[in-house]
């Protein structure tokens, strides 16, 4: 019989006002993937689709690397939603084939008086059918153990995505202003007449 882990997280962040809004760096969803996972672990599958490769996890004296494929996409209006695909656990058959991962979140602009601030959150289940002896484990065991490390999972890329988001954002707002301030340049030199 399965046993289900579950866990959710929410993240509210204040974006410092920039010359350009990040609802158009919103809608570059690659953009926030390399904010989250590092790009060492990333494979783009296509516009919309990402293979992850999570950390290894450790559970009890299991360790798993799980491999998730995720469809990250923008709506016009510069929220981003993100929902698992598929995973793999590579090494371990017997769970692999047991494992099913459900990871779904959004993140969202919202304008106050103070400001923009972002605001998300990330819902993941995690159903897996245990192999002995851990199907002998007492369940409220497997679950309260299962839930801690998807809460840390999830809290850790929350860590990430604070630290890491701002900061790109800061670094796309100074690339695109520099190039649009180069292409208003005019780059014609003035002829001097030395009459």
């Amino acid at each position: 019989m399965a046993t289900r882990f579950t866990a959710s997280q929410s993240v509210e962040i204040a974006v410092p006002e920039q010359p350009i809004p990040i609802q158009h760096y919103l809608r570059q969803p690659q953009r926030l993937v390399k904010a989250l996972v590092d790009n060492s672990r990333i494979q783009q599958l296509s516009e919309e689709v990402f293979r992850l490769k999570m950390r290894p996890l450790s559970f009890m004296s299991l360790s798993i690397q799980p491999t998730v494929d995720m469809r990250v996409w923008a709506e016009s209006n510069g929220i981003i939603y993100l929902r698992s695909l598929g995973c793999e656990i590579l090494g371990f058959e017997y769970i692999n084939q047991r494992f099913t991962l459900n990871l779904k979140g959004h993140l969202s602009p919202k304008e106050f008086s103070t400001g923009t601030r972002l605001q998300g959150i990330a819902d993941l289940e995690v159903l897996v059918d245990f192999p002995p002896p851990f199907s002998f484990t007492p369940k409220p065991i497997l679950e309260a153990t299962g839930n801690a490390l998807l809460k840390s999972v999830l809290l850790s890329v929350k860590q990430r995505l604070l630290n890491q988001l701002l900061a790109d954002y800061r670094y796309w707002v100074i690339s695109q202003t520099k190039n649009r301030r180069l292409d208003g340049d005019n780059t014609e030199l003035p002829i001097l007449n030395a009459e």
